[in-house]
């Protein structure tokens, strides 16, 4: 199957029984911290309070009566898999998820409340991945990667026909890249509906595989992804998501460590929202390439709000003092 306008728009009548659109909102204070005009996409809006829901529900639905009867198993550092593991649950379909040590405790919390069966290994996503391989080798059960699955990216980009139909006028789409379906799925969306559109991706500086890639052409792996934006800490890049960034998105920024902790501030104290540091980074950006966006009407991507009680407290904490 390849990625195309079609299957999204076949994915929203899947995911559209079961999900409300998000709403697309503009805030004053927000507008004010950037210096033009701002959207935020409210996919924290979502049941698992995050944009991931839409590909696993549509990618659940698709599989066969066998694939759904041998049951699913994914690796994820928790969007994804609270994606797959509700969706499951939606489905009927028994679920296994691979997480790193020390992964975020409420989003394992999460997942197995949607479910599904944790398998805890390695020290980053991508061990945890390659585990999760070799357990679906063992057991048989379907495996669910996180980014190369067309159904996945279908599914994902009904977020954005939601943005153009709401904002047809957009100018720019900023979204956080970690394994890349949320980018991939908006430039599917984009170049067939409103090419003139410009995506602007954003990576953690300490997990930079894709902005690596993009900027050889070519695939680059990392040794680590250490940064507190578990949705962007991916050391190699997907080969599906990455074939379609590669040549069409108009840029992909880094934001640091810091940046990525004040952006999640900003977003609460503008928007009163919680942003997970994946998430905020849009914002991050934002304020990073600001004179970019002057009179120009730009969608952020609130793409999910789990981000871990302590690390929120932290925050908060440093920047309210």
């Amino acid at each position: 199957m390849e990625v195309s306008i079609q299957g999204v728009y076949q994915a929203r009548r899947v995911v559209s029984r079961y999900l409300k659109p998000t709403p697309l909102i503009r805030y004053p204070l927000l507008d004010d911290l950037l210096g033009f005009e701002t959207y935020v996409k409210h996919e924290d809006f979502n049941p698992t309070g995050a944009f991931k829901i839409r590909g696993g529900i549509n990618l659940i639905a698709s599989l066969s009566s066998e694939e759904k009867q041998r049951g699913v198993i994914t690796a994820t550092r928790g969007n994804h898999g609270q994606s797959i593991a509700l969706a499951s649950r939606i489905f009927g379909v028994r679920c296994m998820v691979g997480v790193p040590e020390g992964n975020n405790p409420e989003k394992n919390q999460a997942m197995e409340a949607f479910g599904a069966e944790l398998l805890i290994h390695g020290k980053d996503f991508d061990e945890a991945r390659e585990r999760v391989e070799e357990v679906q080798a063992e057991k048989g059960m379907r495996y669910v990667h996180s980014g190369n699955e067309p159904p996945l990216i279908h599914g994902v980009g009904t977020y954005v026909l939601e943005i153009v139909e709401a904002l047809p006028d957009l100018d720019y789409l900023i979204v956080p890249i970690g394994g890349g379906s949320g980018a991939a799925s908006a430039l599917t969306v984009l170049r067939a509906i409103n090419p003139a559109v410009k995506v602007v991706g954003v990576q953690a500086e300490k997990a930079p595989s894709i902005y690596l890639s993009w900027k050889k052409g070519s695939i680059v792996k990392t040794d680590s992804a250490d940064t507190i934006a578990d949705g962007l800490a991916t050391r190699v890049p997907f080969g599906l998501t990455f074939s379609i960034l590669r040549n069409q998105i108009d840029d992909i920024v880094t934001v640091s460590e810091q940046e990525l902790r004040l952006a999640v501030f900003q977003i609460f104290r503008t928007t009163h929202h919680i942003a997970e540091p994946a998430a905020a980074a849009t914002v991050a950006a934002a304020v990073k390439l600001g004179s970019r966006f002057s009179g120009k009407k730009v969608v952020l991507a609130l793409t999910g709000c789990n981000i871990d009680s302590v690390l929120l407290r932290d925050i908060l904490v440093e920047h309210s003092s």
